[in-house]
């Protein structure tokens, strides 16, 4: 735990003496602070992770190409992409609270996010139940570097991605520890900016809410059976929410990573309708 503890931080302080004085608003004091806050949480992460998912035996480094595909439909790369789009979003106000421009502080927040991704991955490949996957790396790498994308492609800022979760009848028959783990109490949304995606629909109630697109699988059972499942319905967008100071927008732009529930419809595999769908 120790070399894991110098690696972190020690490549933190790598990243931060490199930007150190190109920057004249960068605050010695939060910076160091915010440092040991990172290193502390990636810490805390890993050990939780080794908690959930590392229990079983140790093997040579190999990847698991056919049965990581298989387990849920590939529902857990979408995961995968929102893990490291939502973490860089969450990061960057730390960053930018030290004094990072707003550039700064997404790049080293993608950068971050995604090494630690990696490492994670790494340790996937060491583990005799689970294995190095070409395909969770690639979802990570994509979903770290998207803000950054958002930023330089003013269209891509009017698409962004959100979860929700509601149990599935197997969570309820406590078929996993902990709700993030199942895949089928797992709602992904793709949400669509229509106020500044059609200026010509411009309307103060369209600022408010937002064109969702859920995904989620049901029945799985491992070996790559299954469905899929899609909706379309409403999304709430909190980052319209009075104040617009640093801690206000970090806060609105955080719980807007989730999304609340709403009125919905689903269109795949059968037709239902949702007064308000988790």
């Amino acid at each position: 735990m120790s070399s894991i503890f110098k690696i972190v931080l020690l490549s933190i302080v790598i990243a931060f003496n490199y930007t150190y004085g190109q920057d004249d608003s960068i605050k010695t004091g939060r910076l160091y602070t915010f440092g040991a806050v990172t290193a502390g949480a990636f810490i805390y992460g890993y050990g939780l992770q080794n908690n959930m998912w590392w229990k079983g035996e140790y093997s040579d480094f190999h990847t698991n190409w056919r049965e990581d595909w298989q387990s849920s439909l590939g529902a857990d790369k979408i995961g995968h992409f929102y893990f490291g789009y939502s973490l860089t979003n969450i990061y960057k106000h730390g960053l930018n609270w030290a004094g990072f421009s707003k550039e700064k502080s997404l790049l080293y927040s993608g950068l971050f996010i995604f090494t630690y991704q990696t490492f994670l991955e790494i340790r996937d490949g060491f583990s005799k139940d689970y294995g190095f996957s070409w395909g969770d790396f690639s979802a990570n790498l994509m979903g770290s570097m998207y803000p950054l994308l958002q930023n330089k492609f003013d269209i891509l800022q009017n698409f962004n991605f959100k979860i929700s979760f509601q149990p599935s009848e197997r969570f309820k028959q406590n078929s996993h520890s902990y709700i993030t783990d199942d895949y089928e109490s797992t709602y992904h949304w793709l949400t669509i900016d229509i106020d500044d995606l059609f200026p010509s629909v411009d309307h103060f109630i369209f600022r408010f809410f937002n064109v969702a697109i859920g995904h989620s699988v049901k029945g799985l059972d491992q070996s790559g059976n299954g469905k899929h499942e899609f909706f379309i319905g409403l999304d709430w967008d909190l980052r319209e929410l009075p104040g617009n100071n640093k801690l206000f927008t970090f806060l609105k732009e955080t719980l807007n990573l989730y999304h609340l529930p709403a009125p919905t419809i689903k269109i795949h595999p059968n037709i239902v309708w949702y007064g308000l769908k988790f």
